[in-house]
């Protein structure tokens, strides 16, 4: 047969099946990633909670121990993305008071904003948000937290903000 020339089977079949499969793998991986990226990292039970949108105006609620109240303001831009000041007010006394950063449009991972008490429950940080490369308008969920302790229980709201693009300005 002309066709079996220069075929020889057993190398060259499973050259071709390796190839074959890293490139079906490879697609597999481009496809589901991306969506997995794109999937907002909300729970079921963060899609009932009202957003309160940082920028726009301090966010307060009120809880057994007393008024919490979280805003947060745009501090300035040195080039290295949109710095911002998070202030907390809160009766309460957590330790290791921590301010979580998470991707809400996009998962982007999380980022772990240390807060420093001021006194008369007063918290306070300052950070740059991570940038998105992919898309100017991302919207991030800030999560606080008592060490590793969610204060999920304690935080009525799911508080967002939408970063400002430093390059499209």
């Amino acid at each position: 047969m002309v066709f079996n020339r220069g075929f020889k089977p057993g190398i060259g079949m499973l050259r071709t099946i390796l190839i074959l499969g890293f490139v079906l793998g490879l697609a597999t991986v481009a496809v589901f990633g991306l969506r997995w990226l794109q999937t907002p990292n909300n729970g079921p039970a963060d899609a009932a909670l009202p957003v309160c949108d940082l920028l726009g105006s301090p966010c307060e609620w009120e809880t057994g121990a007393g008024l919490w109240s979280v805003s947060l303001q745009i501090i300035g831009d040195e080039g290295q993305g949109t710095e911002y000041r998070l202030v907390v007010s809160s009766p309460v006394a957590p330790e290791r008071f921590i301010a979580v950063l998470r991707g809400e449009s996009m998962y982007m991972g999380e980022y772990p904003v240390p807060l420093r008490g001021g006194g008369n429950g007063q918290y306070s940080a300052r950070f740059v948000a991570p940038l998105c490369t992919a898309d100017t308008e991302m919207v991030w969920r800030v999560d606080l937290q008592s060490g590793q302790q969610p204060l999920s229980e304690s935080v009525p709201l799911k508080l967002v903000f939408q970063s400002e693009d430093h390059l499209t300005r």
